[in-house]
């Protein structure tokens, strides 16, 4: 337990962090630092893969798999892309805001395509998130479209990967492996074309490591989850769009107007409910269980 609680931490304080890295090269366009990304992660994983010695999963990849797991990874280059962006943009704060909905979008999803019957706390806590969202659009006079499709994309590949028969290092490999081609495409075109001429040697350095800090947190998480209650994780999971809003506003100054700190207001009372309700159900699920 306590090692799942680290391992899980691990992951959530590397994602809250991934503005820090992603600002070393904000100055390359986002779509080149994803096409560097999936390569250099399919690289990583290849390699604890083969030191592993667990490739014959591989050879057992049905063809329906395959095209589920196309879905996953046009889903989180969507959501990679637009992170990027709004990381290299000044929009960290946005992509917290995203993070912070993602949770209560699951809620509607899991109504929505699982025909799962959320309790009316639950629909409490998706109705003031949606408030939230609505009070922002209106104050700032446009709709948040990173928070949302950052939330959205990421809702949806997680309803993928819920139920894909592959574990997480596995299902990382496959769809980095449907993304290299079009990747490597892009990066001979861009070599080609000379927008990679001015990329420094410290450049490749950070975009290389891209791969290992991906995979790397994506291990933590997977061992996490294997370790600690869905109720735990779901608590830890906070502290990764809480340490990018912190960063968004007192690091790189992003502007907090009182409209926005509203909206923030309502989604984490949104997520203070939901919690709460989740740890009630949980205890009380345990209090009534027989010994």
């Amino acid at each position: 337990m306590n090692s799942g609680i680290l391992f899980a931490l691990g992951a959530y304080l590397s994602w809250g962090l991934f503005p820090l890295y992603f600002r070393q090269i904000a100055s390359i366009p986002a779509l080149q630092i994803v096409a560097h990304r999936t390569l250099w992660s399919l690289a990583f994983v290849a390699v604890v893969l083969i030191v592993s010695r667990n490739l014959a999963w591989l050879r057992t990849v049905s063809a329906a798999t395959w095209r589920r797991f196309a879905l996953s990874a046009l889903l989180i280059a969507i959501n990679w892309l637009t992170y990027v962006w709004a990381v290299g943009h000044g929009h960290v704060l946005d992509a917290s805001l995203g993070y912070f909905i993602n949770p209560l979008v699951n809620v509607a999803l899991g109504f929505a395509v699982l025909h799962e019957r959320p309790r009316r706390v639950q629909w409490f806590a998706v109705g003031l998130a949606a408030f939230g969202v609505l009070w922002l659009t209106v104050t700032a006079g446009r709709l948040p479209w990173v928070a949302l499709v950052l939330a959205v994309s990421f809702g949806f590949y997680g309803l993928m990967r819920k139920t894909a028969a592959l574990g997480a290092i596995e299902g990382l490999t496959l769809e980095t492996l449907i993304l290299a081609p079009l990747a490597a495409a892009g990066l001979i075109w861009w070599s080609q074309d000379g927008s990679m001429a001015g990329q420094t040697a410290v450049d490749w350095a950070w975009l290389i490591g891209t791969g290992p800090v991906t995979a790397g947190s994506l291990l933590l998480f997977a061992a996490g989850a294997r370790r600690i209650p869905l109720a735990t994780l779901g608590l830890v999971q906070y502290v990764s769009p809480s340490l990018q809003f912190l960063l968004g506003v007192f690091l790189f100054k992003e502007p907090m107007d009182a409209g926005r700190l509203v909206a923030f207001g309502f989604i984490w009372s949104a997520l203070a409910v939901y919690s709460a309700e989740g740890l009630w159900q949980t205890r009380r699920a345990l209090a009534v269980k027989p010994i």
